[in-house]
C-alpha cells in the first residue's frame, strides 16, 4: 500500500428512500435539504400553539374546579365542627327530653335538634331509655339553601321514682 496506489477516499452518505434530492444534483440536494430542516413550517407552529392552548385550558378548568372542591370541603369541615360541638353537649348539663330544640350559630348557619325517645327494649330495662338525637344544620349557599343531616343514640339512666316498689333483699 504505497502512496501511489492510495486514491482518495470518498465516502457517501447513505439516504432515506423517501429522499427527493436526484442524484444527479446531489451537492445543491444537500444544502436544500439542511434549510428545510433547520426549523417548523407554519403549519407545525400553529398545531403546537394550538395544543398548547388546549392543555392550558384543560388545566385552568381543573384548577378551578380543585378551587371549588376546596371551598366546599372547608364548608363542609366547619359544619361537622358545629355538628359536633352541639351533638357532644346534648344531655351533658340537662337530662334528655324529647322535643325540639333550634339555635342560631352565627349569621349564617342555623340548627335544629330534634330528640325523641326510642326504647328497643322497654320491659327488659326500665331505668335505661334510648333516645335517638336528629341534628339538622341549615345554611345558604347562594340563591339555594343547603342542609346537613347528623343524627346519634344517647343512652340515658332514669332512676324509677321513689314511690315506685322496689325488690328488697332478703
Amino acid at each position: 500500500m504505497g502512496a501511489a496506489s492510495a486514491a482518495p477516499f470518498r465516502a457517501f452518505r447513505l439516504l432515506p428512500a423517501t429522499h427527493r434530492c436526484k442524484p444527479r444534483a446531489m451537492a445543491p440536494c444537500v444544502s436544500t435539504c439542511k434549510r428545510r430542516q433547520a426549523g417548523f413550517s407554519l403549519l407545525e407552529t400553529i398545531a403546537a400553539i394550538l395544543l398548547l392552548a388546549l392543555a392550558f385550558g384543560a388545566v385552568m378548568h381543573v384548577a378551578g374546579a380543585a378551587t371549588n372542591l376546596t371551598s366546599h370541603a372547608r364548608e363542609l369541615n366547619r359544619v361537622a365542627m358545629f355538628a359536633d360541638e352541639t351533638l357532644a353537649s346534648v344531655g351533658k348539663r340537662d337530662a334528655l327530653r324529647e322535643g325540639v330544640q333550634r339555635g342560631w350559630y352565627d349569621s349564617r348557619y342555623r340548627w335544629q335538634l330534634t330528640t325523641r325517645r326510642n326504647d328497643a327494649f322497654p320491659a327488659r330495662t326500665p331505668d335505661l331509655h334510648l333516645y335517638r338525637i336528629d341534628l339538622d344544620i341549615l345554611w345558604r349557599d347562594g340563591g339555594s339553601e343547603r342542609r346537613a343531616h347528623f343524627a346519634t343514640l344517647r343512652l340515658q339512666d332514669e332512676p324509677a321514682p321513689a314511690a315506685a316498689p322496689t325488690v328488697a333483699a332478703r
